[in-house]
């Protein structure tokens, strides 16, 4: 019969062909306190892990008779619970990011720092013992349940109580965009692997790595937030890594930096893509090495943080034109998560406005206004560029020059910059006409109208009519399937072939 997961002591597999390590290993996790058993084969293996269920299993990524990272994806196909360590050789970054890709809890590199281990394994027996606590909850949080197609949110994101849940509730909207990274969100945050945010700005990339962090086994450690293109150059190294007294000029007591502010939690570095190359290396090491050197200081602290970072820079071109590090970029990019715009997902509009007029309101001490039905179409064709962020601006100050209980955007004394969302600029179909009865519906014929005026303008070449409307390839045949636009049958759409 299996051995159940959820008793005292928690119980530690480890694999690896050589003795001697195996043997510190088991050494290491009997001195915490856990019960060890230990394998020295993928066979071996993989029959005590049909016999028994483990909280954690820490393998070698070469085995005799074959690789850890196939025992890891086999465990994964079947859901099985364990969470997996990979041990990889020293440098093999490249190892060290398949196996996260694989769905592997951590990696740790040889020689193993054994403070290092000893961490890794807690955050993990940690882990496992949230999820499997919980009759509600699945078997594998790596595949966690998301939200359902009705677009309700599903007790499966609450993967560390009311915390997990109303993080996942300030993402605002039921578009299948935002659903897709609702379900993104709630499989990355039972692990270590890094998480990058992509998106525009004002699309809510930090709520994003918010909900991460609060849906993870760390939601009861810190969130730290970094703005990387906010800090002096000069100051970088001493505000990531902290500085001893007498360093450098002025300082006159340790402090302590990022890594150290976030121990046990979740280290955010926003606008990651400003960070100087100098820093980017510098924060490479301490990504790879999982330490850190304060400066001033002659020993070396050893981190235990998760990294998320954010850009809404194209990096691979920043790759590619020698601003951003490759090396850096593929450590980041592990888990990607990409945040719509709003102009893919108006859909989630009117609950979007009721949320932040709420909000607003809450803050300035008064009652929240209903929407106009002209401000919500005007705001249904503004073209927002400014995402999440000029939406809040606009109804801030709608807010504060409006009057009575009806919020409306043509008031005569809102600001010069307004008159784009005037009915003459935007030439709303709507203009004059009632609310529609099936927004969805009115929005899918609005989009569908808009591609193919697109598509004809350019002869139905999808590469020229995508870059017209600010879109990608993949997003214009995307948005054409789900809106049955076929191209004609004659002509060669040649030029965007995949």
């Amino acid at each position: 019969m299996p051995a159940p997961v959820n008793q005292l002591p928690p119980v530690v597999l480890v694999i690896d062909d050589e003795p001697d390590l195996r043997t510190l290993y088991e050494l290491t996790m009997l001195r915490e306190g856990y019960r060890v058993e230990a394998a020295g084969t993928l066979a071996q293996a993989r029959q005590m892990l049909e016999e028994a269920r483990y909280n954690a299993v820490i393998t070698d990524m070469r085995l005799p008779d074959g690789l850890g990272l196939e025992l890891l994806q086999g465990m994964n196909a079947q859901l099985r619970p364990e969470r997996f360590i990979v041990i990889t050789a020293y440098g093999s970054a490249e190892n060290a990011v398949e196996a996260l890709k694989s769905g592997a809890f951590d990696y740790l590199t040889k020689p193993v720092d054994l403070k290092q281990l000893r961490i890794v394994v807690a955050s993990a027996i940690h882990d496992s013992r949230n999820v499997t606590s919980s009759a509600k909850r699945p078997e594998n949080p790596r595949d966690l349940p998301s939200v359902q197609d009705t677009g309700q949110d599903s007790e499966a994101y609450d993967a560390s109580g009311a915390a997990g849940l109303a993080a996942i509730r300030r993402l605002v909207g039921d578009s299948e965009a935002l659903r897709s990274v609702k379900r993104r969100v709630a499989k990355v945050a039972h692990s270590m692997a890094p998480v990058m945010v992509r998106g525009e700005s004002g699309t809510g990339k930090e709520l994003v790595a918010q909900a991460i962090h609060a849906c993870s086994h760390r939601s009861e450690g810190p969130f730290v937030a970094v703005n990387c293109g906010a800090i002096p150059e000069n100051l970088l190294e001493a505000e990531f890594f902290g500085a001893k007294k007498g360093s450098y000029t002025g300082s006159t007591h340790d402090r302590e930096g990022y890594f150290h502010a976030a121990r046990g939690g979740t280290l955010f570095l926003d606008e990651i893509g400003d960070l100087p190359l100098p820093m980017q290396s510098k924060l490479l090491r301490s990504i790879q090495e999982r330490r850190i050197r304060p400066l001033g200081s002659t020993q070396e602290d050893v981190v235990d943080v998760r990294i998320v970072s954010a850009t809404h820079k194209d990096l691979v071109r920043e790759v590619h034109s020698g601003s951003f590090r490759q090396d850096l970029y593929y450590r980041l990019n592990v888990i990607e998560i990409v945040v719509p715009p709003l102009r893919e997902r108006r859909e989630d509009l009117p609950a979007l406005c009721d949320a932040l007029l709420e909000r607003i309101a809450r803050e300035s001490g008064t009652i929240a206004p209903v929407m106009s039905p002209d401000a919500l179409r005007l705001l249904l064709c503004h073209p927002l560029q400014g995402n999440v962020r000029e939406l809040e601006n606009l109804l801030h100050r709608a807010l504060a020059l409006g009057t009575g209980g009806e919020l409306h955007l043509d008031d005569p004394d809102m600001p010069a910059d307004l008159p784009a969302l005037a009915p003459q600029e935007t030439a709303s179909p709507l203009t004059g006409e009632v609310i529609p009865e099936d927004l969805q519906s009115w929005l899918d014929e609005q989009e569908r109208a808009i591609i193919t005026r697109a598509l004809n303008n350019t002869g139905f070449n999808r590469t020229a009519a995508a870059a017209q409307l600010g879109l990608n390839l993949r997003q214009m045949r995307y948005r054409m399937s789900r809106l049955a636009i076929i191209a004609p049958s004659t002509g060669g759409d040649t030029d965007d072939l995949a």
